[in-house]
């Protein structure tokens, strides 16, 4: 079974989505047969790599909310995110995200994928950590597992990976994804938001019952097993 997440960094539900998520698996009894692969999905394509616009100041102006109703705003995503125990911070930075998606292409070559995913969100949510910033990218890929010159080569090079990222958002297109995050399973079932842990749990278990051949006919007709082949009377 595959399970494909199209998320963003810069996407809050996408990380309380996650945890979220991976609870749900973790109660699952056939998880060792899952493959979740992460696909890029871009919120704000416009916005610059590098910014010192404070969130809760893009979030009042995106809005059209005052200042104190977009810290309430956050202030409901912070207990939602400490509900699955997550840190969240609301004193970080909004930027373009598309170079993380890169790096995290880069990582899924080196089978680090989740692992630098997770410590994007944790960087960016709980520490507040300037992303934009190519050396502190860097860190966080070695961190994960990432040669350090290969990331910061990737990083260097704004056509790495470009396609691939491109190619995810172009299906979540195709599969009627408008908002993140986004989970299919098997290209056959679609979940969308950050559901609680029960939705995703029982996603799994349809997903894994359905997959299943199901049996139209059975009895005495001939058949081969484990203790050989049936065979017609004279």
């Amino acid at each position: 079974m595959r399970v494909e997440i199209w998320s963003d960094i810069a996407c809050p539900w996408c990380y309380i989505g996650k945890a979220r998520f991976e609870a749900g698996l973790a109660a699952f009894a056939h998880r060792a047969d899952v493959e979740v692969v992460h696909r890029s999905f871009e919120l704000d394509r416009d916005a610059p790599p590098a910014t010192d616009v404070p969130i809760l100041d893009m979030l009042a102006s995106k809005y059209g909310v005052s200042r104190a109703q977009a810290e309430e705003m956050e202030a409901r995503v912070a207990e939602a995110a400490a509900g699955e125990g997550l840190g969240y911070r609301s004193d970080r930075i909004h930027g373009n995200t598309f170079d993380l998606h890169r790096l995290l292409h880069l990582a899924k070559a080196h089978g680090v994928q989740d692992a630098l995913l997770t410590a994007l969100y944790h960087a960016n949510f709980a520490e507040a950590r300037q992303l934009g910033d190519p050396a502190v990218l860097t860190g966080i890929a070695v961190e994960a597992g990432l040669p350090a010159d290969e990331a910061a080569r990737v990083l260097a090079d704004p056509d790495a990976y470009a396609a691939e990222v491109r190619a995810d958002e172009r299906t979540a297109a195709e599969l009627g994804a408008t908002g993140v995050p986004f989970f299919v399973i098997d290209r056959r079932y679609g979940i969308s938001g950050a559901q609680p842990v029960d939705v995703f749990h029982q996603a799994l278990e349809r997903a894994h019952a359905d997959s299943a051949v199901q049996v139209l006919a059975a009895g005495d007709a001939d058949v081969c097993g484990d203790g050989g082949c049936a065979v017609p009377g004279a």
